[in-house]
Formats: structure tokens, C-alpha cells, sequence
């Protein structure tokens, strides 16, 4: 079942990586900008463990396969 995910809500939510890479299990979104037409332009999510950063595709966020809400 995909995840549930709200464009409007992405700043500051919570996220464990269901694989773990480079001692990296949660994460939270720390910047969302939006364009002209309210869509997401850049989505940077930070690991929560090392502080490093990643631009991500927010829309893989709904995988489940390799995102969980929240910190599990």
C-alpha cells in the first residue's frame, strides 16, 4: 500500500528508510519550495543520525517499499 503524502504537510515530517544505508534510519524533510503553480520544486530530506542532507523525489516518499511514516 502506497504512503499517504500530502505536498502541503511535507515540511518537517518524519521518516524511517525501511533499508538502512550508512547508519541512516530516520530522516526529516527540512525544505520544501514550491513554484509558481503551488508544486514542489526541490524537497531536501536530512538524516537524523550524520545531519547530511539529499534532494529527493518527494512523490518516492509514498513507496513503501522503502519509506515509513514517521520513526519506527
Amino acid at each position: 500500500m502506497a504512503n499517504p503524502v500530502n505536498s502541503k504537510a511535507l515540511l518537517h515530517s518524519k521518516w524511517t528508510k525501511v533499508v538502512v544505508d550508512h547508519k541512516e534510519k530516520h530522516f526529516e524533510i527540512v525544505t520544501v519550495l514550491f513554484n509558481d503553480n503551488q508544486q514542489i520544486e526541490k524537497c531536501v530530506i536530512q538524516a537524523v543520525m550524520t545531519n547530511k542532507l539529499y534532494d529527493i523525489d518527494w512523490h518516492d516518499l509514498k513507496n513503501d517499499q522503502v519509506w515509513i511514516i514517521g520513526w519506527n
